[in-house]
């Protein structure tokens, strides 16, 4: 049985997630950007944290984790390579490392390039996919501490997941990402749809994530940097994915 995800608004613009196992009543906590609504939403539901899976380091990932687990004790889980910098951990976990919440594996993927040692969590039984500030709905997390390969590595790495995978990230910035996206990728039927779908459902307060893998695939500049339209539309035909992804996120720096 697949995992009930949650996703929980916090902050002016973040978003934390629940991932709950119904046979061992194991909840996993995805970042914790504020208490207030995470322990709303946890008691509301009457579940017991079990887990908090951190993705990154700054602060509007991890500054609720302190009061979360005064209430709700839980085992952290992070990165080793940015245990250095995030709160105290119970695990860390590198890339390719495994471990279950329930009976589901969760799958460590580095995906560095916003920080370095940010991680992302794919959980393949239930086909979701914890982004956080790697990938994002229409968009991708500005490097503030990698390379423009790295996140193209990165954001490859995910592109390869199955198409139906969900993606859960870390902020509603999807209709400024969309706004910047067509810039780049004019004639793109899908990505005018998605444009009219995410302005109604922003319209009536809803939010825009989590998104489908697919639809990141058909929409997402970032993830199209190997794309000949988009390519032919920079100037920058046959060139390295690589360059052509930096010179799309340069853009959308200076947006």
């Amino acid at each position: 049985m697949p995992l009930e995800i949650v996703t929980i608004p916090c902050l002016s613009d973040n978003y934390a997630f629940l991932a709950h196992d119904a046979v061992s009543g194991n909840t996993a906590l995805i970042d914790a950007p504020e208490v207030g609504p995470i322990l709303a939403e946890l008691d509301k539901r009457g579940w017991a944290l079990s887990h908090v899976l951190l993705t990154h380091h700054h602060w509007d990932h991890v500054d609720g984790l302190a009061g979360i687990l005064e209430k709700q004790p839980a085992k952290v889980i992070g990165a080793a390579a940015d245990a250095h910098r995030l709160p105290p951990l119970d695990q860390q976990v590198s890339e390719g490392d495994t471990f279950e919440i329930g009976s589901e594996p969760v799958h460590v993927m580095d995906v560095s390039g916003h920080t370095v040692g940010h991680v992302a969590y794919y959980l393949p039984a239930s086909a979701v996919v914890f982004t956080a500030d790697s990938l994002m709905a229409l968009g991708c997390g500005r490097l503030f501490e990698g390379t423009a390969p790295q996140m193209w590595a990165s954001l490859s790495k995910l592109a390869v997941l199955p198409d139906e995978t969900m993606v859960c990230s870390g902020h509603e910035y999807t209709q400024s990402n969309a706004k910047f996206a067509i810039t780049v990728d004019p004639d793109n039927k899908a990505l005018k749809q998605r444009m009219a779908d995410i302005d109604r459902a922003r319209a009536a307060g809803e939010p825009t994530v989590p998104s489908i893998l697919a639809l990141e695939k058909a929409t997402n500049p970032f993830l199209r940097a190997d794309d000949p339209a988009i390519q032919a539309h920079l100037g920058m035909q046959n060139t390295d994915p690589a360059e052509v992804f930096a010179e799309i996120r340069a853009r959308k720096d200076r947006f």
